[in-house]
C-alpha cells in the first residue's frame, strides 16, 4: 500500500471542509454578537432587582423568577395596550399591502403619459428625512382634530410608501405582458387583473411588505408619543415606559415586558422567513 503524497481529491475535500468550518465559525460568532443583547434581556427578565444591581453582574440568575412576567403584565393595563397596538397594526398592514400593491401594479403594467416622471418623483420622496416632516404633519393632523386618536398612525399607511411601491413594482414587472393581455381579452379590467391574477403570484413580495409594515407599526414609539395623550389609548411601546421612573427603573419588569412585546415579531418572522427572504431579493424582480 502506497504511503506517498495525499491524493488530489482528498486535498480538495479537506480544503472544502476547512473552508466550511471557518465560515460556520464566523457565522456562529457573528450570531452570538447579534443575539447577545436579546440573551441578556431574557436573562435580566428572570432576575431579582438585587441580582441586577450587583457588581460584577452575573450572566445567569441564581433562581429563575418566571413570576416577573406575570407581575410585569399585571402592574399596568398591558392587555388593553396590546389590543390597541394590534388594532393599529392590523389596519396599517392592510393599508400598506393594498395601496402600495395597487400603485406598484399601475407603474409596472399600465401605460400612461408621464409615468416615468411620476415614478421618479415617488422615489425621490425617499430622500426626504422623516424628522423633517414631523412638525408639518403634526400641524396638519392637529388642524384636522386627529390628535389623541389613531388616525395619524393609520391613515398614512393608506397613502403609499415609496420603498414598498418600488419593491412591489420590481416584482410586478416579472409578470409576462402576454398574461395581462390574455386577461384583457377575457374581459378583465386592470383592477380584476391586479386582485385575481397579480396578487396571488406576488405572494413572497406581498408577505414581505406585510412583515415590514407589521414590524414598523408594532414597534412604533415616536408616532404614539406625539399623537396619543390618553393612557387608555397607549400602545405597548409607550406602555413600556411606565417601568422607567425619574428615580428608579424596574429593570426586571421592563425586560420581562420587552420580551413579551418582542415575541410576536420573532414568531411572525420565524413562520414566514421563507417568503420574507424571497420577497427581499429585489434582483429576482428585475427581469422582463
Amino acid at each position: 500500500m502506497s504511503t506517498g503524497a495525499i491524493p488530489f481529491y482528498q486535498k480538495k475535500f479537506f480544503r472544502k471542509l476547512i473552508k466550511k468550518s471557518l465560515v460556520s465559525l464566523i457565522l456562529f460568532a457573528g450570531s452570538l454578537v447579534i443575539l447577545s443583547p436579546i440573551i441578556w434581556m431574557i436573562s435580566t427578565s428572570l432576575k431579582t432587582p438585587e441580582e441586577i444591581a450587583q457588581f460584577p453582574p452575573s450572566f445567569l440568575p441564581d433562581q429563575f423568577r418566571w413570576s416577573n412576567y406575570i407581575e410585569a403584565w399585571s402592574t399596568a393595563p398591558f392587555t388593553r395596550w396590546a389590543m390597541n397596538t394590534s388594532f393599529i397594526t392590523f389596519f396599517v398592514v392592510i393599508g400598506s399591502v393594498l395601496v402600495n400593491s395597487l400603485v406598484a401594479y399601475g407603474f409596472a403594467k399600465i401605460r400612461f403619459r408621464g409615468k416615468n416622471i411620476l415614478f421618479l418623483i415617488v422615489l425621490s420622496s425617499m430622500l426626504i428625512p422623516g424628522f423633517v416632516l414631523l412638525i408639518p404633519q403634526y400641524m396638519l393632523f392637529s388642524n384636522l382634530g386627529w390628535v389623541n386618536t389613531y388616525l395619524p398612525l393609520i391613515v398614512p399607511a393608506f397613502l403609499g410608501n415609496a420603498f414598498f411601491i418600488f419593491l412591489l413594482r420590481q416584482f410586478f414587472m416579472t409578470l409576462p405582458n402576454e398574461m395581462i393581455e390574455a386577461a384583457k381579452i377575457d374581459g378583465a379590467n386592470h383592477f380584476q387583473i391586479w386582485w385575481k391574477i397579480a396578487m396571488p403570484l406576488m405572494k413572497p413580495a406581498v408577505i414581505t411588505i406585510a412583515i415590514l409594515s407589521f414590524n414598523g407599526a408594532w414597534n412604533d414609539f415616536l408616532g404614539p408619543l406625539l399623537y396619543i395623550n390618553d393612557e387608555k389609548l397607549y400602545t405597548l411601546q409607550i406602555g413600556l415606559q411606565t417601568f422607567k421612573g425619574t428615580v428608579q427603573t424596574q429593570w426586571h419588569y421592563l425586560m420581562a415586558a420587552s420580551v413579551m412585546v418582542l415575541l410576536p415579531i420573532v414568531l411572525i418572522f420565524f413562520f414566514f422567513q421563507k417568503y420574507f427572504i424571497e420577497g427581499s431579493n429585489i434582483t429576482s424582480g428585475t427581469k422582463g
